[in-house]
């Protein structure tokens, strides 16, 4: 509903509309790298279905409004993303285990720890929103960082960034888990002339040094109460 509301404020004032979509459109892909091209591999009642059809829904909507009433419209289908300034406890991997490694906690691999995930650092991210939005194409585009690690591989990162002593905490696997990601990343870097530019492993120590930062001022705070 708030794309629709946001589709229709864009046609009234003739504004440029961008949807962030996800790459979860593509579900538990069969396709490995994931092209635009690819239609993807969704269980429309999976307990996890409600954000990956809801987003492949928008951009359905995205296309129709700019289909049939002309809305100029640019897509982004955006793969796991971190970096400073986010929640300490959002349920995101990468958020996770930088916390969890911080406070001295085990970090919680779900399965086996061998699906995989491509991390994006934010500044990338944000080139690549603004590349799309100032140039002609409407997309669907991948931004995201082809670099591909399992999550026992981001785990052993963060340790060699944060705490070589963090330990790991095996718990069953969610429901209809992807477990491949990566991104085809050929029509960003061909349209947009955009890839990304920094690294996991450079990327991690800013991100934790923010992380680090927030733990330590609530720590405090707890301690003042």
């Amino acid at each position: 509903m708030g794309t629709l509301n946001m589709l229709g404020l864009a046609k009234r004032i003739g504004a440029r509309f961008l949807l962030t979509s996800t790459s979860e459109v593509y579900g538990d892909p069969l396709e490995h790298p994931q092209k635009e091209t690819y239609w993807g591999h969704v269980n429309p009642i999976g307990v996890r279905s409600c954000y990956d059809e809801g987003k492949r829904t928008a951009e359905t909507l995205t296309m129709d409004y700019h289909r049939g009433d002309g809305v100029e419209v640019r897509i982004a289908r955006i793969f796991n993303t971190y970096g400073p300034r986010m929640c300490l406890d959002d349920g995101r991997v990468v958020s996770n285990f930088v916390s969890q490694a911080i406070r001295k906690q085990p970090m919680t691999v779900y399965g086996d720890g061998k699906q995989t995930r491509s991390f994006q650092y934010v500044s990338d991210l944000v080139d690549g929103l603004m590349a799309l939005m100032e140039g002609e194409h409407i997309g669907p585009f991948n931004l995201g960082n082809p670099g591909e690690f399992t999550m026992l591989e981001l785990a052993q990162v963060v340790k060699e960034t944060i705490d070589p002593s963090a330990t790991i905490e095996f718990r069953e696997n969610t429901a209809d888990d992807p477990q491949k990601r990566k991104p085809d990343i050929s029509k960003a870097k061909n349209l947009l002339n955009w890839e990304p530019k920094i690294t996991l492993r450079e990327g991690l120590p800013l991100m934790a040094a923010d992380f680090r930062n927030r733990i330590l001022n609530e720590d405090e705070g707890k301690g003042a109460k």
